[in-house]
């Protein structure tokens, strides 16, 4: 079974994103800030992590510097999953090393998609 790491700042969207992920057969953990996501990988790296842009302590953009400069951190797919919607976010975010981007609302047809699109289904 594929693992999520899903970090949101929004116990709500982290509830969603389980219920949908689960439902696609991921085993799922939640972190609710990038430095709590950052120690999850440090402890066990996932093979997705679905990522909030904006969140306290440590943003995401900020995680995925690091996590992609960690040892393994190439391994995960990361989806941007955030209300930052305009060009220069999401170009930032891939150059980073983000592999798709999701606009918030999403719904599990969405995620479902471009998990698809990065080889995760």
């Amino acid at each position: 079974m594929k693992s999520c790491l899903i970090v949101d700042d929004s116990r709500v969207v982290r509830m969603v994103a389980r219920k949908i992920l689960q439902d696609l057969s991921f085993e799922c953990a939640e972190a609710e800030d990038g430095q709590k996501a950052r120690e999850a990988c440090e402890k066990r790296m996932p093979d997705a992590v679905l990522l909030d842009w904006n969140m306290p302590v440590m943003n995401g953009m900020e995680f995925l510097i690091w996590l992609r400069s960690a040892p393994g951190g190439d391994h995960p797919k990361v989806v941007f999953c955030t209300t930052e919607n305009d060009l220069a976010h999401i170009q930032q975010a891939m150059s980073a090393g983000a592999d798709e981007y999701i606009m918030k609302p999403f719904d599990a047809a969405i995620i479902q998609s471009k998990f698809t699109q990065v080889g995760l289904l």
